[in-house]
């Protein structure tokens, strides 16, 4: 069953669907918090895991960050790194007083850029008992160097004086400038890349187009996503479990592995075979082993944690 919700998120309303089971179970559950990927809206891929996950017994809550979606917050199409992080936690503060969950058994899970914001959720927010990932990325990283790493340091430069020079023109009262987030046709976004039209592809077509998802980005987003360091305290989700999950054909697969590499343990890296990073977003035959491999790790972490509910 899906049920629409809000909830505050440093005085931001954030809507959010909650996923629960159908049966006849009674008593506090299990709950996992979704992150959404960037541009993205808990219709898409978010939703798609929590559904998944809500069948398997868990409750699951996907949400739209604060500034896109149905959520609130203005200006729209604001990416900010640290609000997205603030967001996750607003979420398990939300989970945390809700009579269905089992307060002492909430998880995380992020897709793509949310892959990267659970991790500092998580390493800083010990309610979190389990952390995943799905086709994890540093957005900073993939701003300031490529998708791939191979992107001339010319760009983000003068995306930065963009970014300078919109926050001028938003202090004259010029407004808040912004930027298309994709291309206009296919054969533009493969011009710029496979992954460029990869993403195009989910976001831009029947394949998974949403009237919410955000098309634009607002140029003062650049400069709060640059400085993002999404991986740097990943070694203090420890002693907490970390699983990892990624496309053996991602072209972001090293910012898994990098990241993994520093992790303590307990962690998990979960290959997908023949996956991209965004197949991992809807493609069955890629979702459905991701989805065994959460259930599987969230129902042996969550179950470990002693519960402080009366039995």
């Amino acid at each position: 069953m899906k049920t629409n919700v809000t909830f505050d998120s440093a005085g931001i309303t954030i809507a959010g669907h909650l996923y629960t089971p159908d049966d006849d179970v009674t008593g506090p559950r299990p709950t996992i918090v979704v992150g959404h990927p960037a541009s993205g809206v808990k219709e898409q891929a978010a939703g798609l895991y929590a559904e998944r996950l809500a069948r398997e017994g868990f409750i699951a809550l996907a949400f739209d960050a604060a500034y896109q979606g149905e959520s609130a917050g203005l200006p729209r199409g604001l990416e900010d790194p640290a609000h997205r992080v603030e967001d996750l936690k607003a979420a398990v503060s939300f989970l945390s007083a809700h009579a269905a969950v089992d307060s002492d058994r909430i998880g995380a899970f992020g897709i793509c850029a949310s892959g990267g914001y659970v991790i500092p959720a998580a390493a800083t927010d010990h309610r979190i008992k389990a952390v995943a990932t799905v086709s994890a990325a540093d957005i900073g990283r993939q701003f300031r160097e490529g998708a791939d790493g191979t992107q001339d340091p010319a760009v983000i430069q003068g995306m930065l004086d963009a970014a300078a020079a919109g926050r001028t023109a938003e202090a004259r009262g010029e407004g808040v400038g912004e930027f298309p987030i994709f291309p206009d046709t296919a054969e533009q976004a493969r011009a710029l890349g496979q992954h460029t039209f990869e993403g195009w592809e989910y976001y831009r077509t029947d394949r998974a187009q949403h009237p919410r998802s955000a098309k634009t980005f607002t140029w003062n987003s650049i400069d709060r996503i640059v400085s993002f360091d999404p991986f740097r305290f990943i070694g203090m989700i420890a002693p907490r479990p970390l699983l990892m999950i990624v496309g053996t054909e991602a072209v972001t697969k090293h910012m898994t592995t990098e990241a993994f590499e520093n992790a303590q343990e307990p962690k998990r890296l979960q290959w997908i075979d023949g996956a991209s990073h965004v197949d991992l977003y809807d493609k069955d035959q890629h979702v459905t082993p991701a989805v065994t491999k959460l259930i599987e790790f969230f129902t042996t972490e969550l179950t470990h944690v002693t519960s402080t509910v009366a039995a």
